[in-house]
């Protein structure tokens, strides 16, 4: 679809944009710094609708980070249908909102609107040195793979959906996708880091 698109113009100071699908967007700002943009949003996979809303906070928060940089403020993307319960729609936002503050970024408005189904993420930007973006494509021949959590949770969690898994594994499961990237990301300075990647906002 994005090849469709005409290509962009006056990307000097563009770092990453669409060429390598990335996790975010980052432009160049001045010599120290460079901005990253980055949208996600997806509907609930659990029915605590708080849980839900730190899920979906920590994935969109992630991409942020596998650029190697930091979020300083977020906005809620909303989609909730008009007709329910606007307590559920409360909780959702306060769960988006206590893992925005835990990043130290700041939630700073966001937009709705009405849908069949809820859906709910953030759009981030954060911030980082031009010289120290982690791009996807920067991945070198023996380069060491190393992973930030456990593999297999998009699975489980699509058996979650459907009652496949015991409350250990679930809660385990809960636990995985809640906890930030924020924790990984503050390891990069004992590695020599060539790449990041964000696995569905579930690991770095």
């Amino acid at each position: 679809m994005l090849s469709q698109l005409p290509k962009n113009e006056n990307t000097e100071n563009l770092i990453v944009g669409l060429e390598t699908a990335d996790d975010a967007a980052v432009y160049k700002l001045n010599d120290e710094t460079a901005l990253i943009q980055t949208l996600d949003f997806f509907t609930p996979m659990v029915d605590d609708p708080y849980i839900f809303g730190q899920i979906a906070a920590s994935n969109s928060l992630s991409d942020v980070y596998a650029m190697g940089g930091k979020p300083l403020v977020a906005m809620n993307i909303v989609c909730f249908p008009a007709c329910h319960d606007m307590d559920v729609l409360a909780e959702i936002l306060k769960g988006g909102f206590d893992k925005v503050k835990e990043s130290g970024a700041l939630l700073v408005g966001g937009h709705t609107v009405d849908d069949k189904e809820p859906k709910y993420g953030l759009s981030v930007s954060g911030t980082v040195h031009p010289d120290k973006v982690l791009a996807n494509s920067g991945a070198k021949p023996g380069d060491k793979l190393i992973l930030t959590k456990p593999v297999g949770v998009g699975i489980l969690n699509t058996a979650m959906k459907e009652g496949m898994v015991s409350q250990e594994i679930f809660d385990e499961v809960i636990k995985v996708m809640i906890h930030l990237n924020k924790y990984a990301a503050m390891s990069f300075e004992n590695f020599e880091v060539n790449s990041v990647t964000d696995i569905t906002g579930f690991g770095l």
